[in-house]
Parts: structure tokens; C-alpha cells; sequence
């Protein structure tokens, strides 16, 4: 397939599928068997003209030194071959090869990808259209086999950035301690909230996802529905039937769950107004049986040092002086950060590497395809059993966005980090209401404290194990 060169023609063929912040999803609608069950991931570029790490060299000189191990990345020209390079080499290797998709690369001329430009736009969430566009100056694009179908038709649920960890390093300032009592997702969600990004608190808490109880799983989905955001999405057949493309949807009103719940007729034999109890039902016995989510959770891990320490290890990298040490006063300004300037080259590259690697593992989705299990039919997938309905779905799992994340990125983490911290503490202070703060201790069970902030009351319980 790597000699076959997508031209201008073939652009009518490809429908919008989906987008993130770098790149553009479509799925193929033609009838050559070499494109049947495929997407085609393309690259995009921002409407300022900046392109960021996609133009120019595929690594610069500072991540030629960070990847210096993999010498097929490091040698790579093509920021597309080197993606797909990062995957296969890096990120499959520790999520399970038979879960993470490489793909293959095609030719594409600019005629295709021009025409494809043309085809989308009106189907693309507007503020997503004002932002980007295809990046035509591409040779290049990644095939990748569609994860929400089976070949025979089926339900395929994804869900992503459902980021647990919480690192506990001791690198985070006294005035940033919030951040070992309170889960990540939950603080983010209150600057989007200030930004405008959402209208409401997601349900959600990755606690529970993680949990590695069925209870715990039931509610991190049930939330998921409830509040689905850009987190949660749910195709049938390929064609998206619940949560949004590109942007995402806040809450789940009742007009979209009875819409959702009539979906659900042909797939699931329950009655109605319970075929999404036992839809949600299907999704978490899966997880819990596949078990997907501890491979995740220890590539998370691999961020030990926080941004807040990972970030000094950056400029040890870069050669330039450090701008986090300028900015803290000197009272503040422990042993504990300039000790980190005066580590060896090598061990800075592994803690900035790591944290790179986790923060593609934070930022990934996971897609699950179910198809029901026919009578007689040998499965060829794993198969899960729907104990409220009586029906056995054969299954697969698949990690998905597992990008290479760009070196200076680490700049942009620790302004994010600033912001998320300091916006969640002023929502403390000035927006009385109930929250939940979790501590991951260090024999990885955690405590959940649910208090009131206008009181200052709380009960203690305990989730489990964080495995």
C-alpha cells in the first residue's frame, strides 16, 4: 500500500470522521478493498501560519539527544514517519502491542489534500475551522485500520483523557500542595469552566476508572455518560450516535438519552428505558475483565518528578539558564531545585523523557468495538458475557493518540500546571461547594475525603487499590 498515491479523485471517498488538536481523522466510504475499514489520519497546521513541531525537522537537536536510544527516530526526516516510529517503537512496547495500531504510511499529492480541505470544513466544529486547517504541505499521511467497526457491523464506545495519576513529587511547592490532595482532572475542569470551555462539572472521577473494582468502573461510566464532554463517544456501524465530534457535548439531556436509548434497539435486547443501563453495564464488565487500564496507569507513572521538577531537568537540557529558578523567590528556592541542576546530563534526559512518555500515556483514548456473538459462530475477538440481557459480545481494544509529544511542549505544561492550580485555589476561596480531594499514598491505596468547602467538614473513606 506504501506505493499507492492518494490524488484528487480519491479526495470524495473520505468523509470527516473527527479531529484533535494536530490532526484530522476521515473514514473511507469507496469500495477499493485496500481502503475498506480504514481511516486516514492527516496532519494539521495552524491558521497563524504556525505549524509548531510539525514543520521543518522531525527532531530538533535537543530531541535527537533525548531520543539518542532509538537511533530510527532520531535518524527519521518526516515528523509523520517519526510519529508513527514513536508509536511502534516506544509507546507499543508498553502498552501491549496487540492493543496499539503503527499503521502505514500513503503518498498523497497537494491536490488531495487540498480537495479534502474543501470536503470537510462544513462538517468541522466552527472554533476547530478558525483555528486549523489541513496541512497541505504534507507528502504524506498515516492509514490506520477503523477501530469503531468489526467488519460485520457493531457498538463501539471511546473514551479519552481520563488522566488518574497524581505524582505526590516531592518537587511540588508548599503553595501548589493542593495538587497531592486533589485529582488533576477535577482542578482542570474548574479553568476550563473559567475559560468557558464547558458549561459544568464533569461528573466523572478517574478514581473510579482506576479503581480496578466493577463498582468503581460502573460509576466512572455511568459519570462518562452523564457528563460526556470530549471524553466519551459512542459509534454504531461507524457512524457517530452519542458525545461530539471535535468538540464534545457538556451534559446528556433527556431529548439525547431517549434518542440514545431507541439506538440501542437493534443492539442490545433489553427493554425500554433500559438498554443504556445495560449498554454502560457492557462497557465497564469489559474493562474490568480486559484489564487495559493498569497497563495505562503504569506508563502514567512514569511521571515521578512532576512538572514542577521535570521542568528544571528541561533547562538542564536545553543549555539555557533556568527561568522557574529566576522566578521563585529566593526563601524559596530549597536545595531541593538546585539540586536538580547539578545532576548528571543523563539522568535529566531520562526525567524529562518519562514525562514526555506519560504525557502521551495522560492524553491518550481508548476504543472498545463490541459486535453480539451469533449463535454458533467461533469468536475471533474476546468475548464478555451481559448477564441483565443474556447476550455474549466478542470485543476489541485499542489504544489510540499516542503521539510523540514535542520537547518545548515542557514549557507549556508548566504554564498550564500555574494556571490549573491557581484557578482551582481561587475557586476554593471564593466558590463554596462540595468536592472531593484524594490522596494517592505511597502503597498505592487511596484515601477519599469528600468535605464541604463552607464548612470544612469531612468523612474519610477508603476507594482501594490504585493499582
Amino acid at each position: 500500500m506504501e506505493k499507492v498515491i492518494l490524488e484528487e479523485k480519491d479526495a470524495v471517498d473520505w468523509i470527516y470522521r473527527g479531529e484533535g488538536a494536530a490532526n484530522l481523522i476521515l473514514a473511507y466510504t469507496g469500495s477499493s478493498p485496500a481502503f475498506i475499514g480504514k481511516v486516514l489520519r492527516i496532519q494539521k497546521s495552524q491558521r497563524n501560519g504556525k505549524s509548531g513541531v510539525k514543520e521543518g525537522r522531525a527532531l530538533t537537536t535537543h530531541e535527537r539527544l533525548l531520543w539518542r536510544e532509538n537511533k530510527e527516530l532520531t535518524a527519521s526526516s518526516d515528523r509523520e514517519i517519526l510519529e508513527q516510529l514513536y508509536v511502534k517503537h516506544v509507546m507499543s512496547p508498553l502498552l501491549g502491542p496487540k492493543h496499539v495500531d503503527v499503521g502505514i504510511r500513503v503518498f498523497v499529492t497537494k491536490e488531495f489534500l487540498k480537495s479534502v480541505e474543501k470536503n470537510v470544513t462544513c462538517h468541522r466544529p466552527a472554533w476547530r475551522v478558525h483555528s486549523s486547517q489541513v496541512d497541505v504541505n504534507r507528502d504524506s499521511v498515516l492509514i490506520l485500520s477503523d477501530h469503531s467497526i468489526f467488519p460485520d457491523g457493531n457498538l463501539t464506545f471511546c473514551w479519552s483523557h481520563v488522566v488518574l495519576i497524581n505524582t505526590g513529587s516531592r518537587f511540588i511547592t508548599e503553595e501548589n500542595a493542593v495538587k497531592r490532595n486533589v485529582i488533576r482532572f477535577r482542578m482542570h475542569q474548574a479553568l476550563k469552566l473559567h475559560n468557558q470551555e464547558i458549561s459544568e462539572y464533569s461528573e466523572y472521577n478517574p478514581l473510579d476508572l482506576f479503581s480496578g473494582s466493577r463498582e468503581g468502573i460502573q460509576k466512572a461510566i455511568e459519570a462518562l455518560y452523564a457528563t460526556p464532554q470530549n471524553n466519551f463517544r459512542v459509534f454504531l456501524n461507524g457512524s457517530i450516535v452519542f458525545g461530539g465530534l471535535g468538540g464534545g457535548a457538556n451534559s446528556t439531556t433527556v431529548q439525547v438519552g431517549e434518542a440514545f436509548e431507541d439506538i440501542l434497539k437493534n443492539v442490545i435486547q433489553a427493554d425500554n428505558g433500559q438498554r443504556t443501563t445495560s449498554f454502560l453495564q457492557l462497557v465497564a464488565e469489559t474493562i474490568y475483565t480486559f484489564g487495559a487500564l493498569e497497563q495505562l496507569l503504569e506508563v502514567q507513572k512514569l511521571d515521578t518528578y512532576d512538572i514542577e521538577g521535570a521542568i528544571h531537568a528541561y533547562y538542564n537540557i536545553i543549555s539555557q539558564p533556568c527561568i522557574v529558578c529566576r522566578e521563585l523567590c529566593k526563601d524559596k528556592l530549597s536545595c531541593r531545585y538546585t539540586s536538580l541542576h547539578s545532576i548528571p546530563l543523563d539522568q535529566s534526559l531520562k526525567i524529562v523523557k518519562d514525562y514526555l512518555i506519560a504525557a502521551t500515556a495522560k492524553d491518550c483514548s481508548l476504543m472498545i468495538s463490541f459486535r453480539p456473538k451469533e449463535d454458533g459462530r467461533l469468536p475471533s475477538h474476546n468475548t464478555v458475557y451481559l448477564g441483565s440481557t443474556n447476550q455474549a459480545f466478542e470485543y476489541k481494544v485499542y489504544f489510540i493518540d499516542l503521539d510523540l509529544k514535542p520537547l518545548k511542549k515542557m514549557e507549556a505544561y508548566y504554564e498550564l500546571d500555574k494556571k490549573i492550580v491557581s484557578c482551582y485555589s481561587q475557586m476554593m476561596k471564593t466558590e463554596p461547594e462540595t468536592d472531593k480531594a484524594v490522596t494517592i499514598n505511597s502503597n498505592g491505596s487511596v484515601r477519599d475525603q469528600r468535605y464541604t468547602l463552607e464548612d470544612g467538614l469531612f468523612t474519610e473513606g477508603c476507594t482501594g487499590k490504585c493499582k
